[in-house]
């Protein structure tokens, strides 16, 4: 059976993202469809694009920004419709300036989270999230300790890109880059982050390159796969953080639904229908996973030209587990180095803000959990 939210549509090539803007916006504002909206305000159809752009490229926060608007018009629009779907809740820096996390409420009170990242150079990033909490439950990860609530709609998803790109140009950073690993799963989610990537990519509104743009999967093989027929250039992450099934499912539970020779049979398949190179998140916990054993086995699982480990230090959590050193962190990257597998010790980032993923969200909705969603 197919699971419902991997049910085919349109790739985002072919999403038309300032309808799906403009579906969700006047949805939110209480009409049924554009149309209505257009009625009701007698709107001519070359203000939806000016309205667009404005806050989609120009990063408008406000209808008093949008100059190209007359003023009554902009009155009227500030009592009927909002340019955003997330409202600032908390944010904290961290104190060498690099991260700010952000815990933003959702219009029925949910809480999520997403960060900016200024790196050495100029580049800047931006984490985002695809679900308020995560049903996977992963051992290590403060959002399943926090229980899943709902999907994201794709402008829930593309409102936390928006304003992080916002607070960006504040400080006269550009966004250059964004990924899909904040809070939830993005491929139980799929047809909503696939919307969301089209407004990211759209030309005429965000315009941010694909080769820019990550999603990050726990391992959902459903959706791996058809991410492979979507015939875009979006880097895809794979959170393997084991490399044997034993490890592997004590970590993640997700494991038992789609074990590692299932997931990388699925890996391999993504590969040569698109020749990209696929990037592992490996998670160090110290005496969990990190032996030259360990290194070793993975080095073995993953072969191949197109792959790339990301060694990652562990931001902790109120899970059992703590950082490996970083002597450890050399030894097994130097050991998936002699044996051909190109790897990257991760630079932490926000250790004093709780960077990791659900931690400021946790603060404040402590492990209070719906109804799971479907895996």
């Amino acid at each position: 059976m197919t699971h419902p939210a991997l049910e085919t549509t349109a790739p985002p090539a072919a999403r038309d993202a300032a309808a799906i803007w403009w579906s969700a916006r006047v949805k939110d504002a209480g009409f049924a469809s554009t149309d209505d909206f257009e009625k009701a305000h007698a709107l001519p159809r070359y203000r939806f694009a000016q309205i667009y752009r404005a806050a989609t490229k120009d990063l408008s926060d406000s209808f008093d920004r949008i100059s190209v608007l007359p003023t009554e018009l902009r009155a009227t629009l500030s009592k009927t419709l909002s340019l955003s779907s997330v409202k600032l809740e908390r944010e904290a820096t961290s104190k060498d300036g690099q991260t700010t996390k952000f815990l933003f409420a959702l219009v029925d009170g949910k809480e999520i989270e997403a960060v900016l990242m200024r790196h050495a150079g100029g580049r800047t990033t931006a984490c985002i999230s695809s679900q308020a909490g995560c049903a996977l439950k992963c051992d290590f990860c403060a959002t399943g300790q926090g229980g899943f609530f709902r999907h994201m709609s794709a402008l829930e998803i593309f409102d936390q890109a928006v304003f992080v790109a916002r607070r960006a140009r504040s400080e006269n950073l550009p966004l250059t880059n964004l990924v899909f690993m904040g809070m939830g799963e993005p491929f139980l989610n799929y047809d909503a982050v696939m919307d969301a990537v089209a407004l990211l990519n759209h030309g005429e509104g965000f315009n941010l390159g694909a080769r820019h743009i990550t999603i990050s999967t726990a391992g959902v093989v459903p959706g791996i796969e058809r991410f492979s027929r979507e015939g875009v250039q979006i880097n895809l992450a794979i959170s393997l953080h084991a490399p044997d099934d034993e490890m592997r499912t004590k970590l993640m539970p997700i494991n038992k639904k789609w074990p590692i020779a299932t997931l990388m049979k699925a890996v391999r398949g993504y590969v040569a229908a698109t020749n990209r190179k696929v990037f592992y998140e490996y998670l160090m916990l110290a005496g969990v996973n990190d032996r030259i054993e360990d290194a070793k086995q993975l080095a073995d699982l993953l072969g191949g030209p197109l792959h790339h480990v990301n060694l990652i230090p562990y931001n902790a959590t109120d899970a059992p587990f703590s950082r490996s050193q970083p002597a450890t962190m050399r030894r097994f990257q130097e050991v998936l180095r002699m044996r051909g597998v190109p790897s990257t010790i991760r630079h932490t980032m926000g250790d004093d803000i709780a960077a990791a993923c659900g931690q400021l969200r946790v603060e404040t909705q402590p492990k209070t959990i719906s109804a799971a969603a479907p895996v």
